[in-house]
């Protein structure tokens, strides 16, 4: 099935939708001060440009998870109709916070308990059912909070109503709800009868990230499945009678991408009104000239890494040496992460018969559960950082002596400068250093080794981390950070330091790996099954030129599209340190076509229809 091509963007110079500075504007998503996935980094980057436009009259919703608010919310006293807001909800039972979200722009935030009495979520579990025929499991933590979550909205929402709507002013409140978890509210809105003006956004299909996960050509096939069937065959049955609901029930339905749009038109039963991309906080990024010399500063703590994992069985040449990665969720199949090996285990023969001098690091970091870090690795960090300290201290005695007799006209022998004791500490510590195994090929204990897809995914490819291997390959299933003994520094840092982001994903409404990449100066390669390299095909024809690659994934199959992304990843080890340092520029210069400026009026035009569809606009 291809693009019918109706799908619209929105218009790049729609101006904010409220002139009349009379309408109250909610966001509302359960990934509000609760870092869970990509909802969150949404919202979060897109912060400063909403206050931009709507100022006091931009409120975020979210859920008060007490773990989260700690280091998310700050607390403060709520004034007008937000202090109404907060009293009517504690005359119903409902607890609510007043505060500020601790990201750029701080805007204002409300948390509302999702944990209500059990007989009133039985009542609003009924509701749903003799309404929309919504199914509820007796036992569902994940169904149970998203139904605690909607209906304190709803009551939050109908406050809202009362103490901000006067008749006659054309003052409104208008409601964005993102995603099926946040947006359980609006049926109940819906059956109210409430004044609200609705939109809603999903940045994914439940029913197609399930099915994506399990089997492939899920657009080619997309017109053949059941999604009653398949909701019920993977018990999600719940979850996407009130995706659906949700996107009936809204005034203005959008999503991420028109790939994703086919999906809500066969899978939910309506096709978006607008296609809202997600921008970025350029900014956020922009360090400015710096970051050629960030690039070359992070990549030393990467030399570092490689020196301790690698360096204890044999050496490599680290000035003719690539880092290439892949980081995302832990789904391998979505996220590419089998084409990335399959295609590095192509780079690697074809890197050996053409006899180049270069060497391929390849990292692939995720989250999984793990038992502790691998001790041999830690150790040989331990003593590589001995070594360090031995060599410094060596050099620095060498340094002050050498100086002190040449300065005395005295001929030096460079033998008899250093103390034995630290030339006897500095080969012990060599000899402790070396090892006659193999690399590992993970840097952690990973709870469940012999059945984890990645792992059993590299030893089936032959990627062995051998000396005669030019693609060497790190498993890091747990994301990167600073106080993680083996690296030391922050994830963003990792990515400045690497040549090269690999993201060819098979189900990836957006992806902001590649889009993160781009705005530090790093190349990126995304696919034409993502909603990001979808925009890019659409948008920005010439990416290639700004080294932003889209792999050919929705009419190949893997291994055609395994051998693609091999011969684009074996002309990027042909460019000299020159024609990178060039594409890096390249990169740089283009990010800025992607941030949340640009993007964000989808979101403008977004409101402006829904204002539009109920008379509101004056």
């Amino acid at each position: 099935m291809g693009f019918d091509g109706s799908f619209s963007y929105g218009d790049v110079n729609t101006t904010p939708a409220d002139p009349a500075h009379s309408t109250l504007l909610f966001e509302v998503a359960w990934e509000v001060c609760n870092q869970v996935g990509g909802i969150y980094t949404v919202l979060r980057s897109k912060a400063d440009f909403m206050l931009s436009t709507w100022d006091d009259r931009y409120c975020v919703i979210g859920p008060y998870l007490a773990g989260q608010a700690a280091t998310d919310f700050e607390a403060a006293p709520p004034t007008g109709v937000f202090a109404e807001i907060i009293s009517a909800l504690g005359r119903e039972g409902i607890s609510a916070y007043f505060g500020h979200w601790l990201v750029s722009g701080k805007p204002q935030v409300i948390l509302v308990d999702p944990k209500v009495p059990r007989e009133k979520l039985n009542e609003v579990k009924h509701a749903l059912w003799e309404a929309f025929g919504i199914e509820s499991p007796p036992n569902s933590p994940l169904v149970d909070n998203a139904l605690g979550f909607g209906y304190a909205v709803s009551r939050l929402t109908a406050a809202a109503s009362r103490h901000w709507i006067v008749k006659g002013t054309g003052q409104r409140v208008l409601a964005h709800f993102h995603e099926w978890q946040g947006a359980a509210a609006l049926p109940l809105i819906r059956r109210d009868g409430q004044p609200l003006i609705t939109v809603f956004t999903t940045h994914a299909t439940l029913l197609g990230r399930y099915i994506a996960s399990s089997r492939d050509d899920l657009y080619r096939r997309l017109k053949e499945v059941d999604p009653e069937a398949e909701a019920r065959h993977f018990g999600i049955l719940t979850q996407h009678r009130l995706e659906a609901v949700c996107a009936e029930c809204c005034t203005v339905f959008t999503t991420v991408s028109p790939i994703t749009g086919e999906e809500c038109a066969h899978f939910l039963n309506r096709k978006p009104d607008i296609i809202t991309p997600n921008g970025i906080n350029v900014a956020r990024y922009d360090v400015g000239h710096d970051f050629q010399t960030l690039h070359a500063q992070h990549k030393e703590g990467i030399r570092r890494f490689v020196m301790g994992h690698f360096f204890p069985s044999y050496d490599f040449n680290l000035d003719e040496t690539l880092f290439f990665f892949t980081s995302g969720r832990f789904e391998p199949h979505n996220k590419g992460f089998d084409l990335c090996l399959e295609a590095m285990a192509r780079l690697n023969e074809e890197l050996k018969e053409a006899n180049l001098s270069v060497n391929v690091v390849f990292f692939v970091v995720t989250n999984q559960p793990v038992r502790s870090l691998n001790p041999h690795a830690l150790r040989d960090r331990g003593v590589l950082e001995e070594l360090r300290s031995v060599s410094r201290q060596i050099g620095d005695m060498l340094s002050e002596r050498l100086f002190m007799s040449g300065a005395a006209g005295e001929d030096v022998d460079l033998s008899e400068l250093a103390d034995e004791y630290w030339m006897v500490r500095y080969r012990r510590t060599r000899y402790a250093f070396k090892s006659n195994r193999l690399p590992f090929l993970t840097t952690h204990v990973l709870v469940d080794e012999e059945n984890d897809p990645v792992l059993r995914k590299i030893q089936a490819l032959g990627l062995s981390n051998s000396k005669d291997d030019p693609v060497k390959v790190v498993y890091h299933p747990q994301f990167i950070n600073s106080v993680n003994p083996l690296w030391s520094m922050e994830y963003e840092q990792f990515v400045r330091g690497c040549h090269l982001g690999i993201f060819p994903s098979s189900y990836e409404p957006w992806g902001y790996t590649p889009l993160e990449c781009v705005c530090m100066g790093v190349p990126a390669i995304t696919s034409d099954l993502s909603g990001f390299g979808r925009y890019l095909a659409d948008m920005h024809p010439d990416h290639d030129r700004h080294g932003i690659t889209v792999l050919g994934r929705r009419d190949q199959d893997f291994h055609s599209s395994a051998k693609e992304l091999a011969n684009r990843l074996q002309a990027f080890c042909r460019l000299n340190r020159r024609q990178r340092i060039a594409l890096r520029n390249s990169v740089e210069a283009h990010s800025h076509s992607f941030g949340w400026e640009r993007l964000g009026s989808a979101y403008h035009r977004a409101h402006q229809l829904a204002l539009e569809r109920c008379g509101a606009l004056i």
